[in-house]
Formats: structure tokens, sequence, C-alpha cells
């Protein structure tokens, strides 16, 4: 199973982003069977509705992610956001991006990210291209 993170979601309204089709593929490959958490749908309407002033998009992209997990879209509560807190600590990052590292790592998931910086590169996530999926 996958967890796919803000960043993917959002690659699928820039234009310009790299992983694009490589996101557009997963999402259509795995259909009902990948992981979000509750945060992702802030982050999605923030980056799309609020910094690219895009409303119904952001809406849009938020309805395909929560028809595409369904029941799986993990809350985050206090444990979760304990062991955010250390990974944060640990690798560096905003305890957002920890939040999914932890959250992954809790439910044995495989964290799928276009954040190349500060996940990709530190081998704490893979690339939507990269992702292992039938």
């Amino acid at each position: 199973m996958l967890l796919v993170d803000a960043s993917v979601w959002v690659s699928l309204v820039e234009r310009d982003s790299p992983y694009r089709e490589a996101a557009a593929d997963l999402i259509r490959g795995q259909g009902t069977s990948l992981t979000a958490l509750d945060l992702t749908l802030y982050e999605v309407a923030n980056a799309i509705g609020v910094k690219k002033g895009n409303a119904d998009e952001a809406n849009r992209i938020n309805r395909l992610l929560l028809r595409c997990c369904r029941e799986r879209v993990l809350s985050v509560e206090a444990g979760l956001l304990d062991a955010a807190l250390q990974i944060a600590a640990q690798h560096d990052l905003t305890v957002y991006d920890a939040a999914y590292v932890a959250a992954a790592r809790r439910h044995d998931l495989t964290l799928v990210s276009a954040d190349i910086r500060d996940l990709v590169s530190k081998g704490l996530a893979v690339t939507p291209d990269a992702a292992d999926y039938p």
C-alpha cells in the first residue's frame, strides 16, 4: 500500500511538474487502494486553493483524493504527532512532512512524494515514477 503526500496530489495540476504524468498514472493505476493523511486535504487546499488562487481546482483534487482513499484517510493523533516530532528533529523536517513519514512507518506503507529535497533525497520517500504498484 502507498501513502501519497500532498505534493503528489498538487503535482496533478502543476503543468511544469516533472511528476505530473507519473502522479496521474499512479492515481489511475492504484485507483481505490491509496492512503492519505487527513492533513493532506488541508495541504492540497492551501497549495492549490490559496497559493494558486483556485478553490474549485483544490476542491476537485480533494474530492478525487477522498474517492481514491475512501476509508484510508488516516487521522493525525497524539501518538503519531509524538513520532512526527521526533522524526522532524532527527531529519530536519517540518512536522507536516514528518507526519507522513511517521504514518508510513506505523502502518507499513511506502511514502510517495514529489518532495525531493526534504523526503526523497533523505531516503524517506519514493517519487511517483518510482513507486512500486501493479
